[in-house]
């Protein structure tokens, strides 16, 4: 359904991502972060999902076309490492942000893990996004602080996961609270990762359950 797309980043250096299209001309966007895995089929089958439900959706392509096998966890861990998640917010999220407001009037952004982490640093330093949801993902302490959030954010995570646990999102919440952030955070029964359809931890319970409250939480923010 979608395809593949070269965009500038901010500093102005080509990047290429996987764009699927609302059928409808200036619709709202949403940026779509992967997993350490890269940029999976289940994450293009979630852009697909969303240009169904109504938005343009772009998942850049943070690892420039490697793909990691879901057993190798160890690659992917090196993969993430590589990664500079200050210059991802800044320039490719923030790139690909501009690409779509080019016709989207609003843009929202997700992210899976790895690309949870890299949303909520996006929600601090990207000015241009319009809210932002995360899935079961932290990012580092030194590049994140909730007082500088200035978007609305759903967040889910796992109740079963170690990083991030449960006393970690529960101070999460609270640095929230204490920042006078416009926020919810939901909690799922279910292992990290369960929005993976391709994994055997997907859980289509939790997974169903998080879906209908991101699209009730795009169509309140972008609309």
């Amino acid at each position: 359904m979608g395809t593949r797309i070269s965009f500038p980043r901010t500093d102005g250096k080509p990047t290429e991502g996987y764009l699927s299209k609302a059928a409808r001309d200036h619709a709202p966007g949403v940026i779509v972060i992967q997993e350490w895995w890269g940029l999976q089929d289940n994450i293009k089958g979630t852009c697909d999902r969303l240009a169904l439900a109504g938005y343009d959706a772009l998942a850049p392509d943070l690892y420039a076309g490697r793909v990691v096998p879901y057993h190798d966890s160890a690659a992917a861990h090196a993969e993430m490492s590589s990664l500079n998640f200050k210059d991802v917010a800044d320039n490719v999220v923030r790139g690909a942000v501009l690409y779509l407001k080019k016709s989207s009037p609003k843009v929202g952004m997700i992210g899976f893990c790895m690309g949870g982490a890299v949303t909520l640093i996006s929600a601090q330093d990207v000015p241009e996004l319009a809210c932002a949801a995360p899935f079961y993902g932290m990012p580092p302490a030194s590049l994140f602080s909730a007082s500088k959030v200035r978007v609305p954010l759903q967040c889910h995570f796992s109740n079963t996961d170690d990083y991030p646990s449960p006393t970690q999102v529960d101070q999460l919440a609270k640095d929230f609270t204490a920042s006078g952030l416009k926020f919810e955070i939901f909690r799922y029964d279910a292992s990290h990762a369960f929005m993976n359809e391709q994994r055997a931890v997907h859980d289509r319970t939790a997974a169903e359950t998080a879906w209908g409250r991101l699209l009730g939480f795009l169509a309140k923010n972008l609309s």
